[in-house]
């Protein structure tokens, strides 16, 4: 099979006939259509995610969606045709899904939403699932709950924002003025960060209270600032971006609650996969009944233009989630 192989960090891909895997014990091979394209993909290409565990030559491509060919040993659940998505590889010594074909554990893959089309399925994995362990496992979103998420305009952004609200939650999001419109379309209500400060906008929103959640996917000051927006005592913050160093007195003293997310653990370590499996069926139900739409960038990028694609998301021209069609 054709595979895009990364042989050196920080330098192009190679197109490399490599040999096309076989299904092993509870595993899937599946014949790849697309491929979602993450800033994290980037970082790993550049040789600055040492946190992915990624050792060369590799196969890169976290997200995917495709037709399943053939099931190995024990595999029930899925069968020959099933068109199905998760995120899958790319990281932990895991084949990515910039390939024509990729072995899956099975525990990791969902069917495909019906009303999706490939490439819109594999926009969603990495993003829904890092939405819902922020949101759901880690906060237990809720109906009436309070939501504030900081960069609702983004991957993992928006698709919270479409979480908090199939949990029936009143969801707000820090956003540039010029994206209100979108952040509306999805239920929610915009606050301009750029013209309001926290307090101001912790007043004007929540009567001082503070909001019940605060889901932070920027990182930095935002994380901070998170910190200081959320409700006293009952309050909880997740971050998909905690790892820098924070002061934890304004959480402290309002005695509320954090949790970051880690969304590659179970694709390192191994365990835990079922239940990304579970979450990815979840995404397949809000999808069928209308209430997860993913953004897409319009621009169709394949392997051969995949730097184009990188160089439109570096320098902010996707407009929406970027995949990758897996055509060579």
């Amino acid at each position: 099979m054709k595979a895009l192989v990364l042989e050196s960090f920080n330098a192009p891909y190679q197109i490399r006939e490599v040999d096309k895997p076989v299904a092993g014990k509870g595993q899937v091979l599946v014949k790849i259509e697309a491929s979602g394209a993450n800033p994290l993909d980037m970082k790993i290409k550049a040789g600055q995610a040492a946190h992915a565990q990624v050792t060369l030559p590799a196969i890169l491509g976290i997200d995917m969606a495709g037709i399943v060919e053939a099931v190995g040993e024990g595999v029930t659940a899925f069968r020959p045709g099933d068109e199905v998505y998760g995120m899958t590889g790319g990281v932990g010594g895991n084949q990515g899904s910039l390939a024509e074909y990729a072995t899956v554990d099975a525990n990791l893959l969902a069917i495909k939403p019906g009303n999706l089309n490939m490439r819109e399925a594999a926009a969603l994995p990495l993003i829904f699932i890092t939405a819902w362990e922020g949101l759901v496992d880690r906060a237990n979103v809720s109906e009436r709950k309070t939501v504030l998420v900081h960069g609702g305009a983004g991957g993992v952004g928006h698709v919270a924002i479409q979480i908090a609200k199939a949990k029936g939650a009143m969801v707000f999001s820090t956003v540039d003025p010029a994206k209100n419109e979108l952040i509306k379309s999805y239920g929610a209500t915009p606050i301009d960060y750029t013209s309001l400060a926290v307090e101001e906008y912790i007043q004007k929103y929540t009567n001082g209270n503070g909001f019940d959640i605060v889901f932070d996917t920027l990182g930095g000051a935002t994380l901070d600032a998170s910190f200081k927006s959320v409700k006293q005592y009952t309050g909880h913050v997740i971050s998909i971006l905690g790892w820098g160093a924070h002061s934890l007195a304004p959480l402290s003293f309002k005695g509320a609650t954090y949790s970051g997310v880690f969304t590659l653990y179970p694709l390192i370590s191994g365990k835990g996969r079922a239940h990304h499996g579970e979450i990815m069926r979840e995404a397949t139900i809000l999808a069928e009944t209308g209430k997860l739409v993913p953004f897409l960038n319009p621009k169709d990028y394949t392997p051969a233009t995949i730097e184009d694609a990188y160089n439109d998301i570096e320098h902010g021209k996707a407009k929406g989630k970027t995949v990758i069609d897996i055509v060579f």
